[in-house]
């Protein structure tokens, strides 16, 4: 089970991003129209850094409401946490919690093709090993 694995519904769905230089009130907004946690902050195609709803807290909390005009790449988490799709699903889900991050940008070549969260990760790990207790509780049925 790899990250790959979680990707293969997302055919066609890029991961939203904002360029290093948005206003940290424009990325807010967009974590809120969106209803997601972070955002990868892009130099051009490379990952600067990624933005959570953490990071913004924390600044907030620390600075004050006028850190809402700042660029994202002044309060952003640099450099990123990055894994490729060949990475487990289990090694992903230990990289979170050591880290004690929520969001992870999938890097392929080093170019970003996706982002996943723990929630994805957890979701993706809980419906197979559902999905293996049915297959073993159908085998017992007809042994």
């Amino acid at each position: 089970m790899t990250v790959a694995a979680i990707l293969e519904g997302r055919k066609g769905s890029p991961a939203i991003t904002v360029p290093r230089g948005t206003q940290v009130r424009d990325a807010v907004a967009l974590l809120s129209e969106r209803k997601i946690g972070a955002v990868p902050v892009m130099d051009g195609d490379e990952v600067a850094g990624i933005m959570s709803e953490r990071d913004v807290i924390y600044c907030l909390a620390r600075d004050g409401a006028g850190m809402l005009d700042w660029p994202v790449d002044k309060i952003m988490t640099s450099p990123a946490i990055t894994v490729e799709p060949s990475m487990t699903v289990l090694a992903a889900l230990s990289l979170m919690t050591s880290r004690r991050i929520r969001h992870l940008p999938v890097l392929q070549g080093g170019k970003l093709v996706s982002l996943v969260s723990i929630g994805d990760l957890v979701k993706y790990r809980l419906d197979k090993i559902e999905a293996e207790a049915e297959a073993m509780l159908s085998y017992i049925q007809t042994a």
